[in-house]
């Protein structure tokens, strides 16, 4: 699936790529709505319908990946409420070992994520493996999503890249598909980026179940 020879470059997501996608499913789509219906006293499905319009007006911005945002526009402490489901945070099969066999090699690895970065603090008291990277990029210090072609062009500013020796993982195909339009030329999906949810049986990019089956040496676990 990969040749890693022709690899300098490493861009993980994090978020249904490297932890879980189940926490982040589960607090949208079950907790919030429940608090939600709760606080203004209306039914959950009427809570759902209300929140599903108003969260999907925004997929793919910046503000959509913001806690402050969802908490001024909602009036309730998202972080606060994350908090509660903290312990449904986990790490994805084999992502420790594929995250050492990498720090081991000469490449560069980095965290490119779109989370807001109380999430990524919450994520990382957690689940820390944030010492297997070599930098950490949010996309909300970039001011641009990883969907917007100003996130890599103020990447690569940051932190200079060869795009046609860099692999990108990624969970979401918008992604990949703004990646690709930079001219980022290795390109990888997970099938099942919540383990809790069916596995993806059709995919725009190539994809994998773990990282088991992708590892940059001879080593297999």
């Amino acid at each position: 699936m990969i040749n890693w020879a022709d690899i300098d470059t490493v861009l993980l997501d994090m978020d249904g790529t490297l932890l879980d996608l189940h926490f982040d499913n589960y607090f949208w789509t079950e907790h919030l709505p429940r608090v939600y219906a709760e606080k203004h006293q209306i039914t959950e499905q009427e809570s759902h319908e209300q929140l599903h319009g108003t969260l999907a007006a925004e997929q793919g911005t910046l503000q959509w990946y913001c806690l402050d945002h969802w908490s001024q526009r909602l009036d309730m402490d998202i972080p606060a409420l994350k908090q509660e489901l903290q312990h449904m945070i986990s790490i994805r099969p084999f992502v420790l070992e594929f995250l050492a066999e990498l720090h081991n090699s000469s490449r560069d690895v980095l965290l490119v994520t779109n989370a807001h970065r109380k999430t990524l603090d919450l994520k990382m008291e957690n689940v820390d493996i944030l010492g297997w990277f070599d930098r950490v990029v949010i996309s909300h210090d970039l001011h641009a999503p990883k969907e917007n072609q100003d996130f890599w062009i103020r990447l690569q500013d940051m932190h200079p890249f060869d795009p046609a020796r860099t692999l990108l993982i990624d969970d979401t195909e918008t992604v990949l598909a703004s990646a690709q339009q930079y001219g980022i030329a290795h390109l990888l999906t997970l099938l099942q980026p919540d383990s809790k949810r069916d596995k993806r049986l059709s995919t725009r990019f190539p994809g994998f179940h773990h990282f088991d089956e992708i590892m940059p040496s001879e080593c297999r676990y």
